[in-house]
């Protein structure tokens, strides 16, 4: 079984604690969902940066990051598969499946 990192860009802050609660609900119950194919449940990422050769940019470029999480799967198809079930797709965020290639 392979390791994906699920890359997560956009999505917003809950406004209420309400909306914190549902949105917390939605991830708790997508990750035990998950089960043993969840291998880090990751984090929300704060500011980003952006280095390069000519300096640093503010604010992580066109498309910052804004989580991750760390899954278990066959194949990147069934890694696309788990994403799909996201629930920051409900927020108007995308995922990015990425295989971590063992070195």
């Amino acid at each position: 079984m392979n390791k994906y990192m699920l890359a997560y860009h956009g999505g917003g802050m809950p406004e209420t604690p309400e909306e914190g609660a549902r949105v917390m609900k939605a991830w708790n119950d997508w990750y035990g969902a998950l089960g043993d194919r969840l291998a880090d449940g990751g984090s929300p990422l704060g500011r980003s940066m952006t280095v390069s050769k000519n300096g640093v940019q503010d604010g992580g470029g066109s498309n910052p990051l804004s989580g991750y999480t760390l899954v278990n799967a066959d194949s990147h198809d069934a890694a696309n598969e788990i994403a799909k079930g996201c629930p920051i797709l409900d927020d108007g965020g995308t995922v990015e499946v990425c295989e971590i290639v063992e070195m």
